[in-house]
């Protein structure tokens, strides 16, 4: 394989392309790469930032929310002389800051059935930030449906999870859904605006996704389709819980009822 590396890609990126399981290759797929990130706020952060770094070649945003004061605590793509400014555009400027060479498509609206299906069309892996339940799973759904790869991450208090979901690239691998089958009853798990999220927290869940998306663009190492990871920042303890898919699941399973996004209209 030929590269067009120019000599300022090549010093930008040498740290990537030093590592063998990277190289030259590695940093092409990254730089053909396309990632939606769902979400710019505490997991969509760092993970913006990080694939800006890394060099990403295409990185879509989708919020419709505008920068608050309160989100500085934990949302570090934001800064205070930002406040009022929608959230894609901020994030947006921190990550040209970071690297001009990319390309960075903002949505400043909210993702529906109306929009989501042409939008994931454009995008070879999806990011769930996203801090509800029916936009994650609408997210879910759609990514089953579209035939896309889905990187998702959640956060509350002290405590974070993360795995990724392709069944249609891997057969005896889960989807969101064999996961929870069904949205938990409102009021039922408090929101991060209710319980609260330590800010490093989200730093960390968000780390990691980003680092989970550029190993599933180079195709390298394991990934996580099949298992979840959960953290416990107060223990400062790793836990690994392996899933399977279910037979009997309404989206991804032998036969699904989920077949278009109308329950979510």
């Amino acid at each position: 394989m030929e590269f067009s590396f120019t000599e300022a890609e090549i010093h930008r990126y040498s740290r990537h392309i030093l590592l063998r399981e990277v190289g030259g290759i590695g940093q092409e797929r990254l730089r053909a790469g396309r990632v939606l990130i769902v979400g710019a706020g505490g997991l969509g952060s760092p993970l913006a930032l990080y694939l800006a770094a890394a060099g990403v070649g295409t990185i879509g945003l989708i919020d419709d929310d505008v920068l608050d004061l309160s989100n500085l605590q934990r949302q570090i793509a934001h800064s205070t002389d930002r406040i009022g400014q929608p959230k894609v555009e901020s994030a947006a400027s921190a990550m040209r800051a970071i690297n001009p060479l990319v390309q960075i498509n903002t949505y400043n609206r909210r993702l529906e059935t109306a929009n989501i299906m042409a939008l994931f069309d454009q995008y070879d892996v999806i990011c769930d930030g996203s801090d509800n339940f029916s936009t994650r799973f609408l997210v879910a759904d759609s990514c089953v449906l579209a035939g896309k790869t889905l990187i998702s991450a959640a956060v509350l208090r002290f405590e974070g999870q993360l795995s990724t979901f392709k069944p249609h690239l891997d057969q005896a691998g889960p989807c969101y859904r064999c996961l929870y089958p069904e949205p938990p009853p409102a009021g039922l798990v408090p929101s991060c605006s209710e319980a609260g999220v330590l800010g490093a927290v989200t730093g960390v869940m968000g780390t990691m996704q980003a680092s989970e998306a550029c190993k599933e663009l180079m195709g390298i190492g394991e990934s996580l389709s099949g298992r979840l990871l959960l953290w416990d920042a107060l223990a400062m303890s790793f836990r690994t819980i392996r899933l399977k898919r279910d037979p009997a699941c309404a989206l991804c399973g032998e036969a699904p009822t989920i077949r278009d996004l109308s329950a979510h209209q």
